[in-house]
C-alpha cells in the first residue's frame, strides 16, 4: 500500500489547528524565516513559483499518536508561503508521530482530528 496522498484547506494551517512544530504559533515561524537570509530566499522563490507551477512538493503532516494534535511535519516554507498566497488548498502526505518512531500514513488521514469530513 502506498502513502496517503491527499488535499486540505489552506485554512487549516493555522494556531489551534495544524501548527508547525517548532514554535507554538505561525507568527513564530514568520518572525524566524524574516530573520535568516536563506529562508528570506526560500520563500521569495516559493512565493514567485507557487503561483504558476502549484506546489511541487506536498506538505508532510504529523499526527501525534498519544495527544492527536496534527503538526506540519516537513515544509514550513511552503506551508507560510501557502498561507501568505492566500492559496484555497494543498496536497499534502501524512505520518503518525510515533513515541520512537514516524510513521508513513498509508490510510486515509483522520480528517476528523480537525473537524472536517473526509473528501468524498
Amino acid at each position: 500500500m502506498s502513502r496517503y496522498r491527499g488535499w486540505m484547506p489552506t485554512r487549516m494551517l493555522r494556531d489551534g489547528a495544524i501548527r508547525p512544530t517548532e514554535h507554538a504559533r505561525w507568527a513564530g515561524v514568520e518572525r524566524l524565516f524574516a530573520r535568516h537570509e536563506r529562508d528570506r530566499r526560500i520563500m521569495a522563490d516559493l512565493l514567485a513559483t507557487i503561483p504558476r507551477r502549484g506546489l511541487d512538493v506536498p506538505v508532510l503532516l504529523g499526527v501525534d499518536d498519544r495527544s492527536h494534535e496534527v503538526y506540519v511535519s516537513d515544509g514550513h516554507h511552503r506551508a507560510l508561503a501557502l498561507r501568505i498566497l492566500g492559496v484555497a488548498r494543498f496536497r499534502f502526505e501524512w505520518c503518525w508521530l510515533r513515541a520512537h518512531r514516524v510513521e508513513a500514513g498509508r490510510d486515509v488521514f483522520p480528517y476528523h482530528l480537525l473537524g472536517l469530513d473526509p473528501p468524498a
